[in-house]
């Protein structure tokens, strides 16, 4: 039972490490949309793990609003991307200068 619940950590662990490194090194932002969704599945995962192997934590509940919100979060990020595709004519997150406040 302990040694699932290791193995769902350490892959939970190892997509949230590539999500992190996602959004420090990539500039586009379509990738680092992608990033952000291994951050969140990462996130899903652990919930889900720790729902299944300990009673009454609610943890798929909260799996299931996290991904809900994720879907509002890519519907969010996709239409930026377009916008500033249309501002811009790439979507290279070092040209943004203009949007600085």
């Amino acid at each position: 039972m302990t040694n699932e619940l290791i193995d769902f950590t350490l892959v939970s662990v190892a997509l949230l490490g590539i999500g992190i490194y996602g959004l420090a090194v990539k500039r586009n932002f379509i990738r680092m949309l992608f990033a952000v969704e291994i951050v969140i599945n990462a996130a899903n995962l652990s919930l889900v793990a720790f729902g299944r192997f300990l009673p009454h934590s609610g943890g798929q509940t909260l799996a299931l609003f996290s991904i809900a919100i994720a879907a509002a979060e890519v519907a969010v990020g996709l239409s930026l991307i377009i916008v500033a595709y249309r501002m811009y004519q790439n979507v290279d997150i070092a040209d943004f200068r203009s949007l600085k406040g």
